[in-house]
Protein backbone atom coordinates (compact mmCIF):
# COMPACT_ATOMS: atom_id res chain seq x y z
CA UNK A 1 0.00 0.00 0.00
CA UNK A 2 1.28 3.24 -0.98
CA UNK A 3 0.42 6.51 0.71
CA UNK A 4 0.87 10.06 -0.79
CA UNK A 5 1.27 13.61 0.00
CA UNK A 6 0.52 13.89 3.88
CA UNK A 7 0.83 17.59 5.29
CA UNK A 8 1.35 19.12 8.42
CA UNK A 9 -2.04 18.12 10.23
CA UNK A 10 -1.19 14.50 9.14
CA UNK A 11 2.40 14.46 10.33
CA UNK A 12 1.04 16.33 14.17
CA UNK A 13 -1.18 13.67 14.73
CA UNK A 14 1.76 10.84 14.35
CA UNK A 15 4.70 12.48 16.46
CA UNK A 16 4.71 14.52 19.48
CA UNK A 17 6.91 17.43 17.98
CA UNK A 18 5.66 20.68 17.28
CA UNK A 19 7.36 24.33 16.33
CA UNK A 20 10.00 25.05 16.86
CA UNK A 21 11.58 21.63 16.61
CA UNK A 22 8.64 20.21 14.16
CA UNK A 23 11.76 19.82 11.40
CA UNK A 24 9.27 18.38 8.29
CA UNK A 25 6.71 20.19 6.84
CA UNK A 26 4.84 17.19 4.86
CA UNK A 27 4.90 13.57 4.13
CA UNK A 28 5.50 12.91 0.39
CA UNK A 29 5.31 9.35 0.00
CA UNK A 30 5.11 6.64 2.46
CA UNK A 31 5.16 2.93 0.98
CA UNK A 32 4.74 0.35 3.84
CA UNK A 33 5.66 -2.81 1.36
CA UNK A 34 8.89 -1.24 0.09
CA UNK A 35 9.38 0.60 4.11
CA UNK A 36 10.26 3.65 2.38
CA UNK A 37 9.06 7.30 3.24
CA UNK A 38 9.83 10.21 1.73
CA UNK A 39 9.61 13.58 3.06
CA UNK A 40 10.34 17.47 2.87
CA UNK A 41 11.66 19.88 4.83
CA UNK A 42 11.50 23.68 3.35
CA UNK A 43 14.56 25.60 4.69
CA UNK A 44 13.29 29.34 5.68
CA UNK A 45 15.67 32.30 6.66
CA UNK A 46 12.65 32.49 9.69
CA UNK A 47 14.04 29.37 11.46
CA UNK A 48 14.95 30.53 14.84
CA UNK A 49 18.38 28.53 14.56
CA UNK A 50 19.67 30.89 11.90
CA UNK A 51 19.74 33.54 14.56
CA UNK A 52 22.85 32.15 15.77
CA UNK A 53 24.17 29.79 13.24
CA UNK A 54 25.59 32.29 11.88
CA UNK A 55 24.45 35.86 11.59
CA UNK A 56 26.56 36.50 8.71
CA UNK A 57 27.00 33.12 7.08
CA UNK A 58 23.40 31.18 7.89
CA UNK A 59 23.50 27.28 7.25
CA UNK A 60 21.29 24.33 8.72
CA UNK A 61 23.13 22.68 11.86
CA UNK A 62 23.69 19.45 11.00
CA UNK A 63 21.90 18.00 14.50
CA UNK A 64 19.14 19.29 13.24
CA UNK A 65 19.60 17.54 9.41
CA UNK A 66 19.42 14.62 11.55
CA UNK A 67 16.88 15.54 13.66
CA UNK A 68 14.45 16.18 10.53
CA UNK A 69 16.09 12.59 9.41
CA UNK A 70 14.86 11.05 11.82
CA UNK A 71 11.22 12.72 12.31
CA UNK A 72 10.41 11.89 9.17
CA UNK A 73 11.79 7.98 9.72
CA UNK A 74 9.47 8.30 12.90
CA UNK A 75 6.66 9.31 10.82
CA UNK A 76 7.23 6.34 8.60
CA UNK A 77 8.14 3.78 11.46
CA UNK A 78 4.59 4.70 13.24
CA UNK A 79 2.48 4.26 10.12
CA UNK A 80 4.10 0.86 8.42
CA UNK A 81 3.80 -0.49 12.00
CA UNK A 82 0.62 0.53 12.76
CA UNK A 83 1.16 -1.42 16.13
CA UNK A 84 3.91 1.64 17.25
CA UNK A 85 1.18 4.64 17.10
CA UNK A 86 0.66 5.41 20.34
CA UNK A 87 4.19 4.83 21.63
CA UNK A 88 7.02 7.35 22.24
CA UNK A 89 10.01 6.93 20.15
CA UNK A 90 13.36 8.88 21.01
CA UNK A 91 16.49 9.12 19.21
CA UNK A 92 18.66 6.37 20.74
CA UNK A 93 21.57 5.94 18.42
CA UNK A 94 23.11 7.69 14.92
CA UNK A 95 26.12 5.98 13.27
CA UNK A 96 27.99 6.23 9.92
CA UNK A 97 26.97 9.99 9.67
CA UNK A 98 27.87 11.98 6.86
CA UNK A 99 27.80 15.63 5.88
CA UNK A 100 28.54 16.27 2.72
CA UNK A 101 27.51 19.61 1.95
CA UNK A 102 25.66 22.77 4.09
CA UNK A 103 22.42 23.39 3.66
CA UNK A 104 21.12 27.16 3.32
CA UNK A 105 18.18 29.22 3.62
CA UNK A 106 15.93 28.75 0.56
CA UNK A 107 16.98 24.81 0.30
CA UNK A 108 14.46 21.96 -0.02
CA UNK A 109 15.79 19.06 2.04
CA UNK A 110 14.24 15.69 0.35
CA UNK A 111 14.32 13.05 3.34
CA UNK A 112 14.23 9.38 2.62
CA UNK A 113 14.60 6.69 5.24
CA UNK A 114 13.99 2.96 4.18
CA UNK A 115 14.58 -0.80 5.87
CA UNK A 116 13.11 -0.35 9.23
CA UNK A 117 14.70 -3.53 11.53
CA UNK A 118 13.32 -3.99 14.51
CA UNK A 119 14.21 -5.58 17.33
CA UNK A 120 12.55 -5.58 20.54
CA UNK A 121 12.08 -1.61 21.58
CA UNK A 122 14.67 -1.05 19.35
CA UNK A 123 14.05 0.02 15.75
CA UNK A 124 16.99 0.93 12.81
CA UNK A 125 16.43 2.78 9.33
CA UNK A 126 19.07 4.26 7.19
CA UNK A 127 18.28 7.60 6.35
CA UNK A 128 19.59 10.51 3.64
CA UNK A 129 19.20 13.87 3.35
CA UNK A 130 19.32 15.99 -0.22
CA UNK A 131 18.92 19.13 -1.94
CA UNK A 132 17.78 18.27 -5.27
CA UNK A 133 20.03 15.55 -6.24
CA UNK A 134 22.73 15.90 -4.36
CA UNK A 135 22.91 14.02 -0.96
CA UNK A 136 24.09 16.68 2.18
CA UNK A 137 23.42 14.21 4.74
CA UNK A 138 23.25 10.59 5.45
CA UNK A 139 23.06 8.34 8.53
CA UNK A 140 21.69 4.86 10.42
CA UNK A 141 19.53 6.35 12.77
CA UNK A 142 18.65 3.82 16.08
CA UNK A 143 15.50 4.75 18.06
CA UNK A 144 13.88 3.43 20.93
CA UNK A 145 10.62 2.99 22.69
CA UNK A 146 10.46 4.67 26.26
CA UNK A 147 7.27 4.79 28.79
CA UNK A 148 5.20 7.78 28.41
CA UNK A 149 4.52 8.10 32.18
CA UNK A 150 6.60 10.97 34.01
CA UNK A 151 9.16 10.00 35.93
CA UNK A 152 9.05 10.96 39.81
CA UNK A 153 10.71 14.17 41.22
Amino acid sequence: MKREEMGIEFIKNIIPHRFPFLMIDKIVEIDKEKEYVKAIKNVTINEPFFVGHFPDYPIMPGVLIIEAMAQAAAVGMKVIFPEYKEKLFVLAGIDKVKFRQPVYPGDTLIIEAQGFKKKGYIIKTKATAKVGEKVVAEAEITAGIINKEKKDE
